[in-house]
């Protein structure tokens, strides 16, 4: 049934681990949705969603979600190896699809994807959840409207200890947020990225640095680590009329706007330049308390039923996995510049950041 012309959208979840269980959760509790059946190879998961919803249909085989005519759409919450064949079957038997992050595990096979999709008339949305994150969403409004004047750096601290992937590095499981709000804050498509990185535990990077170079010289450095004594969830933002810090670890005040920046006056040779330090108040917004999954899967139920495309679909996800390859080149080559082409261009892909 085409989930436009119904009331309800009807999701089967594949995968239940780590992330799954919010995933059910959160569309269970959506309305105007419901979580028909949920996939996954362990019994002992399979246990716990009876235990949680005594109802609910469960299966160790995927092919039973992709062959239930009453599923309208089916969320992927499993290894990024595993993305491209679940979605591409997905796809196939004319479901729409909500994937985690990151999208695909190579570029190609999220290009090959989104087309599919244009192909079937189907929807996909890539779960980049920092987008609806209360912060996030505040600190975009804050750009948008030209609080923090033009933007010069992006800089974000993410770090932990642990937890090892056993199918990616530290740049494809924590950078990838950093690389999606990017892709949200900033409209410009990056122009080059320069990375470094090391192996020191199970043969995958565990720690790296980055460095991308955007249009009219704003920067973002990302320092991403998975051996750090402590978590660190810090970024800052600075612009050229304000500066702002968002500690994600913080209870109550997430975000602080510095009334603070550099201001020039210049004479009419080269050493009467003129700087001056500005030192204003800081201001500490308020910030939506809602879950961001939540809001993320609401907004997915909501755009499907509608029939609009998401904000963060398919082409988000192939420009975050297009990024995430430069830096695996970087890092491979010491160090080395890697220039991004026109195909991350958002221009291109017709995408728009919601508002």
């Amino acid at each position: 049934m085409n989930a436009k012309n119904s009331s309800t959208l009807r999701i089967g979840v594949i995968g239940y681990g780590y992330w799954g269980p919010n995933v059910v959760r959160n569309f269970y509790n959506a309305a105007n949705a419901t979580v028909a059946c949920v996939a996954d190879f362990s019994p002992k998961s399979l246990q716990r969603v009876c235990r949680m919803y005594p109802t609910m249909l469960v299966t160790t085989n995927p092919a039973d979600v992709f062959a239930n005519p009453e599923i309208d759409a089916v969320a992927i919450v499993t290894p990024i190896t595993s993305h491209f064949p679940l979605a591409k079957q997905a796809l196939e038997s004319g479901k729409h699809v909500f994937v985690e992050k990151p999208f695909t595990a190579t570029a190609a096979q999220a290009q090959e994807l989104i087309e599919l999709a244009e192909r079937k008339n189907l929807f996909i949305m890539v779960d980049h959840t920092f987008l609806f994150n209360g912060a996030v969403r505040k600190i975009h409004e804050l750009i948008s409207s030209g609080t923090l004047g033009n933007l010069y750096y992006y800089d974000s601290t993410r770090v932990n200890l642990g937890l090892f992937q056993h199918d990616a590095n530290v740049v494809w499981d924590l950078a990838t947020h950093d690389l999606s709000i990017i892709d949200y804050l900033i409209e410009d498509a990056p122009e080059a990225i320069v990375a470094t990185g090391e192996k020191h535990v199970n043969g995958t990077e565990d720690m790296a640095f980055i460095t991308i170079y955007f249009p009219d010289k704003v920067i973002a450095h990302l320092n991403v680590n998975w051996l750090s004594p402590v978590k660190i969830r810090t970024t800052l933002i600075g612009g050229e009329k304000k500066m702002l810090v968002w500690n994600d670890l913080e209870v109550d005040e997430k975000i602080k706007v510095y009334d603070k920046g550099i201001e020039r006056s210049n004479g009419n040779l080269a050493y009467d330049l003129r700087v001056s330090y500005r030192a204003g108040d800081l201001w500490v917004p308020r910030i939506e308390q809602v879950e961001a999954l939540a809001r993320e899967a609401q907004y997915f139920v909501d755009c499907v039923l509608r029939g609009e495309t998401p904000f963060n679909d398919g082409h988000a996800g192939l420009r975050v996995v297009q990024m995430l390859e430069a830096i695996d080149r970087s890092i491979s080559h010491k160090g080395e510049m890697v220039y991004c082409g026109s195909s991350m261009s958002k221009a291109a892909a017709g995408g728009s950041p919601l508002s």
